[in-house]
């Protein structure tokens, strides 16, 4: 922890590297692993080849699994402080692969959204592009005002990582003097190359997980085994 403490005080290049493990604190369920949303569902209603196949179905499935649960979450003490830190200055900002928001509603500016946002959608047709708190979702596929399909801005299984977020992600990767990965097993695709990538550039490897994960051994430099609200309160007290 001293260790860990020490790199992130004096970063002048930092980045946060986050993934469903940071927001599990928040209520928010992982994809994988214990309690992951992919043990009780079949994720082949956000496949993209499903979804435009049968929008409705995958809405309804999207609907009931999803957008309840990240709307009601609330940024926890992982997230206030990862906000913090870019404030403070020592911190770019953060690369993640959630969905959820939960980083800006933090206080997070530089947030990259590897995987897209919930909180966005766009027409399928046209490409007009909406706030989710300003669409209905109580009729459902939603419909834009072409009469066309609504699709969350958030990547389906067999679709691309959004250009911008891939290469603005790659940059801060590269520059990173430390690069601080969070709640993530580093086991998707191309995700989990980032701090690879920040590592060959010469940056230090902080990892904070409840478990071991693909990094901890031959990637992290320091390894602590915690939850990611416990590391993050203990590291508030020592800035």
């Amino acid at each position: 922890m001293d260790k860990a403490i020490q790199l992130i005080k004096n970063a002048r290049r930092g980045v946060a590297f986050t993934g469903a493990g940071v927001s599990v604190e928040s209520g928010i369920p992982p994809f994988t692993g214990a309690g992951g949303l992919w043990n009780r569902y079949d994720p082949k209603f956000i496949e993209i080849d499903f979804f435009y196949s049968d929008p409705k179905r995958s809405w309804e499935e999207m609907k009931k699994i999803f957008f309840t649960c990240m709307d009601e979450a609330r940024p926890n003490k992982a997230h206030e402080v990862i906000a913090k830190l870019e404030a403070r200055g020592g911190f770019a900002g953060v690369i993640t692969q959630n969905i959820d928001g939960l980083h800006q509603k933090a206080g997070s500016v530089n947030v990259q959204e590897f995987h897209g946002t919930i909180h966005r959608m766009h027409c399928i047709s046209c490409g007009r592009k909406y706030h989710t708190q300003d669409v209905d979702l109580t009729s459902l596929p939603p419909k834009c005002f072409c009469g066309s399909v609504l699709k969350p801005d958030f990547v389906f299984y067999g679709e691309g990582i959004p250009p911008s977020a891939y290469q603005n992600s790659v940059e801060l990767a590269s520059q990173a003097d430390v690069v601080l990965v969070v709640g993530t097993a580093g086991q998707v695709m191309p995700a989990c190359s980032l701090p690879l990538l920040a590592k060959q550039n010469g940056a230090k490897i902080v990892e904070v997980n409840p478990q071991p994960s693909t990094y901890t051994d031959g990637v992290s430099d320091v390894f602590c085994q915690m939850k990611a609200t416990e590391f993050f309160a203990e590291l508030e007290k020592a800035l």
